[in-house]
């Protein structure tokens, strides 16, 4: 709250200075609700994680599938254009959100041989369940990307990243250092392009 707060007098006195003083540009949006928005998308794409797991465990498939990694980076890229993003940074930010889903994939299937058996679900189509929703979440990452572009120039880039991803974990009363938060803190990695 008190968060919030500061950052909304900050908000405020910059836009009055921006107001008092003709000729300049606008300041620039708060990062803080993109970045949460940015946040909550990669959490819903890494849920998506455990049905890829299964179809995969299911089919026997294996969790790498470099040609489709590569249309859903290069999608995401061509977005990224329309919106003025650099490629290279979209390029880095979809390449985490893909290795993050990958880590569940694999902690998940390796948990399952080891017990012998994946738990009891419904087959699950790859292509027909999971994809449109996984393309959802891409629409609602690469709406929040731009308002997040900023964050990248600054020095607290991987603080203010890690202070959200936190925040998100406190919020859903979920225990770090589990597999899906260690998967959303390395979905989050290329946001400050590492």
């Amino acid at each position: 709250m008190v968060r919030w707060c500061l950052l909304a007098c900050v908000a405020l006195g910059m836009a009055v200075i921006g107001m008092a003083s003709p000729g300049r540009a606008a300041p620039p949006a708060d990062t803080a609700d993109s970045l949460r928005a940015v946040v909550e998308a990669s959490a819903d794409r890494l849920a998506l994680a455990h049905q890829v797991a299964l179809s995969k465990w299911d089919s026997g498939a294996a969790v790498e599938d470099g040609g489709r990694e590569a249309v859903v980076i290069m999608s995401a890229v061509s977005q990224g254009e329309g919106q003025g993003l650099e490629r290279i940074w979209v390029a880095s930010v979809f390449r985490a959100q893909i290795e993050a889903n990958k880590l569940v994939q694999y902690g998940l299937i390796a948990d399952w041989a080891r017990s012998g058996a994946a738990p009891d679900h419904a087959p699950v189509d790859l292509v027909r369940d999971v994809r449109p929703q996984l393309d959802t979440a891409q629409k609602a990452l690469m709406a929040a990307l731009p308002g997040v572009a900023p964050l990248r120039a600054r020095k607290t880039c991987r603080a203010e990243v890690a202070a959200a991803v936190n925040d998100y974990l406190y919020r859903r009363q979920l225990p770090a250092g589990t597999l899906d938060a260690i998967a959303l803190d390395r979905a989050m990695a290329g946001v400050c392009g590492g």
